[in-house]
């Protein structure tokens, strides 16, 4: 898989993520606790899909470091309201244990490829 394939296929799972944390939070129950910890991780999940897609557009080293530094904050903030979720009893564990998953995936793809984004260029 090249540079472009990988970026694309990484655009689609973010915007997944994305889509898949909203149908969360529509079936989440109406109460006032429920509501605001699902906006929070609904804020965070887009977020990621979007500050992806712009990390994509950087036109610098230093603004893909920047954006993909944003990306990885609101990843590890999508994995903290997860758990609150399902810690306060307001969802199971069960019915969020795929989505946390691609979650810490994506949070430590998006972490090498920051890494790898720090490497010195190559003098040609």
């Amino acid at each position: 898989m090249n540079n472009i394939e990988f970026r694309e296929l990484l655009k689609y799972r973010t915007k997944s993520l994305a889509l898949r944390v909203i149908r969360l939070y529509q079936a989440l129950p109406r109460t006032t606790e429920s509501q605001i910890i699902g906006k929070q991780l609904l804020r965070s999940a887009t977020s990621v899909a979007a500050n992806y897609r712009a990390a994509c557009r950087a036109r610098s080293n230093p603004e893909f470091y920047a954006k993909i530094s944003i990306v990885i904050e609101e990843a590890d903030e999508c994995l903290f309201w997860m758990e609150i979720l399902y810690e306060s009893g307001i969802i199971k564990k069960e019915l969020i244990i795929d989505l946390y998953a691609e979650t810490e995936e994506i949070l430590k793809i998006m972490v090498t490829s920051r890494k790898n984004s720090q490497k010195p260029e190559r003098k040609q």
